[in-house]
C-alpha cells in the first residue's frame, strides 16, 4: 500500500479500489476470527478496551498504588500467620508497617490508603494463640 493516490481520483474511490484489488489477491482470506462473531461488540464502548484487552493478554494488572499497597498489607498478615518462627513474624509485619507509614506519609494517586501500621505485639500474641505457644 505504498502507491500514492493518482490525481484526480477522490479519497474514497481510490481506498475502495484499493481494498477489492487486496481482496481480489486474496489478502483477506484465512485471517485469524475470520467466521466468528466479533469479541465484545454488545457491550458499551469503553475507549480503554485496548489497555484493558493487553493487560488481559499479557496476564499484567494495574491497580492504584494505595489499593495494592492495602492488598500487600493483607498478604502481609497471611503470610505472617503462617511464618515459623517470632523473628520472621516480625520482620514481615517491620518491613510491611515501614511501607505503610511511608505511604500515609505521601499522596498517592487512589482512593484514600486508610491503613495503619499493625500492632506488632497484638499480631504475635494471635500468631502464638494459633502455634499452641505460650
Amino acid at each position: 500500500m505504498t502507491e500514492r493516490k493518482p490525481p484526480g481520483i477522490g479519497f474514497g474511490t481510490w481506498v475502495e479500489r484499493q481494498i477489492q484489488e487486496a481482496a481480489e489477491r486474496g489478502e483477506f482470506d484465512n485471517l485469524p476470527g475470520a467466521g466468528k462473531p466479533i469479541a465484545d461488540l454488545d457491550k458499551p464502548h469503553d475507549e480503554l478496551w485496548w489497555v484493558k484487552d493487553k493487560l488481559r493478554r499479557e496476564h499484567l494488572s494495574y491497580l492504584p498504588p494505595t489499593i495494592a499497597l492495602r492488598k500487600e498489607a493483607e498478604d502481609a498478615l497471611a503470610a505472617a500467620h503462617r511464618a515459623g518462627t517470632e523473628g520472621e513474624v516480625r520482620r514481615i509485619l517491620a518491613d510491611i508497617n515501614r511501607k505503610i507509614t511511608e505511604g500515609n506519609r505521601k499522596a498517592a494517586s487512589g482512593p484514600p490508603l486508610n491503613l495503619m501500621p499493625f500492632d506488632v505485639e497484638r499480631v504475635l500474641r494471635t500468631w502464638r494463640e494459633r502455634r499452641g505457644s505460650p
